[in-house]
């Protein structure tokens, strides 16, 4: 691993502490924890539970993917190469995103717009869909049924499949977060999502079943 690599991510990862320091001394003891899909807060606690966001979100992920890959029984993910660094520059900022727009909010003690969350939800299966295709078989990445683990014909089938479902679905859910009221927003993220999820987990079955018998 290279550090001065590595360094822009790290600096990712620092920004929402960064942020909730700079926002300590400002903060109630008690802060608006959670919200109601009308935007409406329904649970407050103490503001050192804050400490967790940022710990969960960008800190967490960033881990995962600096010890995923050393313990990948194949050595397939260090065989992605650039798509792997991408991925994990992605991700990391998203959760770092997501981590910020959190503490901003329970800072204004105002969720003005649950269809915010949505949307950025689905800009990252939009990214992550578009990035599908280019997999390669592993244990930690990408829809991990037992049929793609087992086959390698039917993880790119089921790959290629899934990455034009969560590209599709995801710019459905970034439009409809832009259009829809609340409410109906929400139900629409929950249908496209139910649906970009479980069609390529049938979806690898049948392949399977299908190489199988022929």
């Amino acid at each position: 691993m290279s550090l001065k690599k590595e360094l822009p991510l790290i600096a990712i990862v620092l920004l929402p502490f960064i942020y909730l320091a700079y926002l300590w001394n400002d903060l109630p003891e008690k802060v608006p924890l959670h919200w109601n899909i009308k935007g409406e807060v329904n649970r407050y606690g103490d503001k050192i539970e804050l400490i967790f966001i940022p710990i969960l979100l960008p800190l967490l992920i960033y881990i995962i993917f600096l010890v995923v890959p050393k313990i990948d029984p194949k050595n397939k993910l260090q065989k992605m190469g650039n798509k792997l660094q991408t991925l994990k520059f992605l991700l990391t900022t998203f959760m770092s995103i997501l981590a910020l727009f959190i503490i901003y909010t329970a800072k204004n003690e105002s969720l003005t717009n649950p269809n915010y969350i949505i949307l950025l939800i689905g800009l990252l299966f939009l990214i992550l869909g578009n990035y599908f295709k280019t997999l390669k078989a592993n244990y930690f990445i990408g829809i991990r049924t037992p049929w793609t683990l087992e086959n390698e014909t039917v993880w790119k089938e089921t790959h290629k499949l899934g990455g034009k479902m969560w590209f599709i679905g995801g710019l459905l859910i970034v439009l409809s977060s832009l259009v829809l009221e609340k409410q109906t927003n929400f139900t629409i993220f929950i249908i496209i999502t139910a649906v970009i999820t479980i069609v390529p987990v049938v979806f690898s079955y049948l392949k399977f079943q299908n190489i199988k018998t022929n």
